[in-house]
């Protein structure tokens, strides 16, 4: 079943230490790229989040969003003087280069990486608890993602039975376009001369209707649309190789357009592009 590249999942978990939260957001790109907003005090799972990323997805641009608090035990707050005292000395340094500084208030001080200090806690048990958080929102991300290709599957479906019917049109409506279309050539002739080579009438007559046959192009069409039902069956990613099929049938009802001798036949290449166009612009979303 094919897979959408759009969806949303977010997990969240309290722990004695605090809370957490994952947020992923996935939209449609042509290969996979992970996007991380994480605190820096933990960045250094990111080359794990990355994995466990690949693991789940093959396409898509994601955006993943760690929110995490850390509570404060006893609601003491420390401060790291030391490093306050390091970013103050380096702001008075830089007010004597500057004309008219802003003044620096406590509060933006306290707002400064690593000043407030974080209360002890188990630094592996607080990866491991993220890992697991975002492993569960990636299945999150992965069940909307199949119901979303879920839902696009069926409007292809659709667009492949609308297809159908016109080749079917097509192909029952030949014959008798071939024939009006002889017998409207063979009355245009007759009017200009009546001595005309019948030999060589014929042979144009055939060659006409050679040219304006389009079985093969209908065939290729069928043949076609069978290949996008078997692909829609594969449990992989099949976005790319039915972006390849859009343009081989695409290419068919140019062929058809072009063949075309009646009205009828024009109307339906045109119906034909445009069911085509139709699914290409859902397709643009499956995996």
């Amino acid at each position: 079943m094919p897979s959408s590249m759009t969806a949303f999942a977010r997990q969240t978990i309290e722990c004695p230490w605090g809370t957490a939260a994952w947020e992923i957001r996935s939209v449609n790109h042509r290969y996979l790229e992970t996007g991380f907003r994480m605190p820096e005090t933990v960045r250094d799972i990111e080359m794990a989040l990355r994995e466990l990323a690949r693991k789940h997805l093959q396409r898509g641009k994601v955006d993943c969003t760690l929110q995490l608090n850390i509570a404060q035990e006893s609601g003491d707050v420390a401060v790291n003087e030391s490093l306050a005292r390091q970013y103050i000395d380096a702001s008075e340094q830089l007010s004597g280069l500057m004309g008219n500084p802003a003044p620096v208030s406590p509060l933006d001080i306290l707002r400064w990486p690593g000043v407030l200090k974080e209360p002890e806690i188990d630094r592996e048990e607080l990866k491991k608890t993220l890992l697991d958080l975002f492993g569960q929102a990636l299945t999150q991300l992965t069940e909307g993602r199949r119901r979303e290709g879920e839902r696009l599957g069926q409007l292809i479906e659709q667009r492949l039975d609308a297809i159908a019917v016109e080749v079917t049109a097509v192909r029952g409506n030949l014959p008798l376009l071939l024939a009006a279309q002889r017998q409207k050539i063979l009355d245009r002739l007759s009017e200009v001369s009546a001595n005309l080579d019948q030999d060589r009438l014929e042979q144009e007559l055939v060659l006409l209707a050679q040219k304006a046959d389009v079985d093969e192009e209908l065939d290729r069409l069928e043949t076609h649309l069978g290949e996008i039902r078997r692909v829609l069956k594969r449990n992989e990613p099949i976005g790319r190789r039915l972006d390849f099929l859009m343009q081989e049938l695409n290419r068919e009802a140019n062929t058809l357009s072009s063949k075309s001798i009646a009205s009828d036949t024009t109307n339906s290449a045109v119906e034909l592009k445009v069911l085509i166009e139709q699914m290409r612009e859902q397709i643009q979303n499956i995996e």
